[in-house]
């Protein structure tokens, strides 16, 4: 069932990332490639939890297994949800990448 959940995120993130028209492909020699790409990524999920707050849909989290990237994300997610002055595509993706910059390998709790 994970394996599902991951495939079909994975699904999205691609379709949103061909629909946007992003930045060249990131060299994998860059000191911060895997986060430029864990972080649009993000982008990516605070883009999409903008339209289905804006659409009035319930927030999808994901489940939390102690890892990085479920943290932060489910944290923008949240906070784009709480959050009103976040009204436009543009400032949840601004808002996304950002906090998940900021938020790369912090311990602490997010909420």
């Amino acid at each position: 069932m994970k394996h599902l959940i991951v495939a079909m995120l994975g699904v999205v993130v691609m379709q949103t990332a061909l629909a946007h028209g992003h930045a060249g492909p990131i060299d994998d020699s860059m000191p911060d490639a895997q986060r430029i790409r864990f972080c649009e990524r993000v982008r990516d999920h605070a883009l999409q939890a903008f339209y289905n707050r804006d659409k009035g849909r319930p927030m999808k989290l994901f489940d939390e297994d102690g890892s990085d990237g479920a943290r932060i994300t489910n944290h923008i997610i949240r906070r784009i949800y709480a959050e009103p002055q976040i009204s436009s595509p543009k400032k949840a993706e601004v808002f996304g990448r950002g906090t998940c910059n900021e938020m790369m390998g912090t311990k602490l709790p997010a909420d």
